[in-house]
């Protein structure tokens, strides 16, 4: 099909990935605020045999990192959150025909603002899902970081997609 013959391509409005992102965020507070009132610090429920409910707090980023730091990787985190936000809203604006793109972008950014309340409100990100194997653990993470988890596995999905497009293109 040659670029003249493609079909429209119906462009989601800016709004619809902002008011996602909202939602989703209300579903990670909600997640993080039944486990802060309903569990003990460091309290277990086993759910499977590879995977519990726990309640902790990570004062790092992912897989706890910097979280030994004397306080400033609170500042740093919740910085970086709003600035990789702002940054996520221009692109929103910027390529709202592309839906894959926009679906992972509002996934992220709906991630990084969850993470970035707790961080505001609390001094730390609430945890309370727990992978393990025998006596290997992934580290708990929350509903926020799987939007960012498969938010980055769309983006990479996306630019898959387009590189494959991109190649078909060009041999017609």
């Amino acid at each position: 099909m040659h670029k003249a013959e493609q079909p429209a391509v119906r462009v989601v409005p800016y709004m619809m990935w902002i008011a996602l992102a909202l939602v989703l965020i209300g579903v990670d507070q909600i997640s993080k605020q039944y486990f802060e009132q309903h569990f003990e610090y460091l309290q277990r429920v086993n759910v499977l045999p590879v995977f519990d409910f726990i309640l902790i707090y990570n004062q790092g980023a992912a897989f706890s990192m910097l979280a030994e730091g004397t306080g400033w990787q609170r500042w740093f985190f919740l910085l970086l959150g709003l600035a990789a936000s702002a940054f996520i809203l221009f692109l929103l604006r910027k390529h709202r025909e592309q839906r894959l793109f926009c679906l992972a972008l509002a996934l992220i950014l709906a991630g990084a603002l969850g993470n970035v309340i707790d961080r505001t409100v609390y001094g730390h990100v609430i945890d309370f899902l727990l992978f393990y194997w025998n006596d290997a653990y992934f580290p708990a993470f929350n509903l926020a970081d799987t939007f960012i988890t498969i938010g980055a596995v769309l983006l990479v999905l996306d630019e898959l997609l387009r590189y494959l497009r991109n190649k078909r293109e060009q041999q017609t």
